[in-house]
C-alpha cells in the first residue's frame, strides 16, 4: 500500500510541475507581448510627438502670412474684415412644427 501512496505521489508532483512549467512559460510569453507593445506604443508616442511639431512648425501664423501674401492674387484672397460676416437675426431658421400633447 505503502508503494502505490509514493508512486501516485510521484506522479502528483511530476503532474504539477508541468503545471508549473506550462504556468511560467505562459507567463514569460505574456511579459515578453507586453513588452513588444510597450514598446511599440513609445514609438507611436514619439511619432506622434514629431507629427505634432511638425504641425506646429507648418503652422506658424508668419509662414502662413507669407503663403498668403505669395499666393493672394492667383488664389483670388481678399483681406477679412467685418463687413464680411452677418448678423445673427439675418440667419432663416426653418419653422418648427408646433407639437400636441398628443406627439409626446
Amino acid at each position: 500500500m505503502r508503494g502505490v501512496f509514493y508512486v501516485l505521489s510521484a506522479f502528483a508532483v511530476i503532474g504539477l510541475a508541468i503545471w508549473a512549467y506550462d504556468q511560467n512559460d505562459r507567463t514569460q510569453r505574456a511579459m515578453k507581448s507586453v513588452r513588444e507593445l510597450r514598446r511599440e506604443i513609445h514609438n507611436l508616442n514619439e511619432a506622434l510627438g514629431v507629427q505634432h511639431a511638425e504641425w506646429a512648425y507648418l503652422n506658424r501664423p508668419e509662414r502662413l502670412r507669407a503663403l498668403v501674401d505669395m499666393n493672394a492674387m492667383r488664389l483670388g484672397l481678399v483681406p477679412l474684415t467685418g463687413a464680411q460676416f452677418g448678423r445673427i437675426d439675418e440667419i432663416a431658421y426653418p419653422m418648427l412644427l408646433a407639437r400636441t400633447e398628443g406627439d409626446l
